[in-house]
């Protein structure tokens, strides 16, 4: 194992500094001037290190900007104007909008939005903190999954969560659109905080109605018009959409053999979005950093820095780049990909407050026993409380992560990653930042990528 070199960690202030950084230059989508610009300061920042074929790789994938969104409801000869954000990729209109009944989504009658707005109710998902070790064992066959569990202060257990998810995940509109419905109405019916500014879906699929989202109180309001009689609305939602090309930030290091490690995160994010992922950014910059000051024969393979684009547009950047790059990966020893460090809000008085906690922690770590080890004492090590080491399909086929698709590549890996509810919302703002989690999560990466020293590809993959 590497030694870790404490004198050549980043501190906290210069973390969050690249995090403050990126996070000013204001909303970052894929393909929007503050994700250009964040581009070339990732860039730039790499050749300032010194790492090797700093480069950047094309992705296309689809832009898409918010003209205009308007829901305009009349009732009782009345009309009225009710605060909404667009659906990403959803139809657009005309300036005039489209018109039609708005009518009150209901299971058992789904056919009664046919040629109607759909108002429909989009909760959350809420459940134990604890929740993903309990589907851990049930993945993996253990009785006793407590073992993947850090948690020496008890806060997780009892504890719970809320998760930026609808049980639909992307797929919100898919009923109503399956219904005839000519238009969706979300309603975020429980969402902390009463928002309106949720971006999602992001996987860039255009949907073929307009969708906007609106906020509990208003929703509420509209419930109760539509169910009392007939109402009428508008909706507006203009949109810029056009594929693009965006670019992956890659740089490299040697070490002391040619198998890799690649360490990744994105770059874009649904706002300005501090989180979501300017952290990740920050944490990819931490590694590059640390690993740019060790001399070359005590990294523990080639080293890999990947910034992508793309994904809140479905991924593009990383399944591009693992495309582009399929036939390295079988020299791949690890994939660790570093995203959120986030701090976990509350509804308190009317209001959202830190509860003074991290946001739960996850690593998505493949199931091989001598990795999972590494990791566990990494944790430990760091003191990370609030962690869990999960399997990769504790989800579905892959972890919830950027990196995840490194694993249906067949890429060992360790993914961190936090699910706050705030995660695709212009509240993403830096008071979310965990800050006392930037120094502790780098050196816990950095003690997992120099525990594979020694250890080839093959090897990994065999555990």
């Amino acid at each position: 194992m590497s030694t870790l070199q404490n004198a050549f960690v980043p501190d906290e202030r210069t973390i969050f500094e690249w995090i403050e950084t990126v996070f000013a230059r204001g909303v970052r989508r894929p393909g929007y001037a503050a994700d250009r610009w964040t581009e070339n300061f990732c860039l730039e920042r790499f050749r300032q290190l010194g790492l090797e074929n700093v480069r950047l790789e094309p992705v296309t994938l689809p832009y898409w900007e918010p003209v205009e969104s308007a829901l305009i409801v009349r009732a009782d000869g009345r009309e009225s104007r009710i605060p909404c954000f667009s659906l990403p990729h959803s139809a657009t209109t005309d300036a005039d909008g489209l018109d039609a009944p708005i009518v009150n989504w209901r299971d058992e009658m789904p056919g009664a939005v046919s040629g109607a707005l759909a108002i429909v109710d989009v909760p959350l998902m809420r459940g134990p903190a604890e929740l993903p070790l309990m589907l851990a064992g049930a993945v993996t066959g253990e009785a006793d999954a407590n073992w993947r569990r850090y948690d020496p202060g008890g806060t997780l257990a009892g504890a719970s969560q809320v998760l930026p998810f609808s049980y639909q995940f992307m797929a919100v509109m898919d009923a109503s659109i399956a219904a005839g419905a000519r238009g969706f109405v979300g309603v975020l019916s429980d969402y902390p905080g009463d928002s309106n500014q949720y971006y999602v879906p992001y996987d860039a699929i255009a949907r073929a109605i307009p969708g906007v989202w609106i906020n509990r109180i208003d929703g509420a309001r509209l419930r109760q018009l539509s169910g009392a009689g007939s109402v009428d609305g508008t909706i507006v939602s203009r949109a810029i959409r056009h594929d693009i090309t965006c670019y992956n930030v890659v740089g490299e290091l040697p070490g002391a053999d040619d198998d890799v490690v690649i360490v990744g995160s994105h770059h874009d994010g649904p706002w300005a979005s501090a989180v979501e992922d300017a952290s990740g950014v920050a944490m990819v910059l931490a590694q590059a950093t640390y690993w740019s000051r060790v001399a070359a024969a005590d990294r523990p393979h080639r080293m890999v820095f990947l910034l992508n684009a793309g994904h809140m547009t479905g991924g593009a950047g990383v399944r591009t780049f693992i495309e582009r790059h399929k036939a390295e990966l079988a020299r791949v020893v690890l994939e660790v990909h570093l995203e959120h460090a986030a701090s976990e809000f509350v509804e308190r008085d009317g209001g959202l407050a830190a509860s003074g906690h991290p946001e739960p922690r996850w690593w998505f770590t493949s199931r091989l026993a001598p990795l999972e080890a590494i990791v566990r004492e990494a944790i430990i090590a760091e003191h990370l409380d609030r962690s869990m080491i999960l399997p990769p399909e504790v989800f579905g086929p892959i972890p919830t992560t950027d990196g995840g698709p490194f694993h249906l590549a067949g890429v060992p890996l360790v993914n961190f990653l936090t699910a706050p509810f705030y995660l695709f919302d212009a509240i993403d703002t830096l008071d979310k930042i965990h800050r006392q989690s930037l120094v502790p999560v780098t050196r816990a990466a950095i003690r997992i990528i120099g525990a594979t020293r020694g250890v080839s590809a093959a090897a990994m993959r065999q555990g």
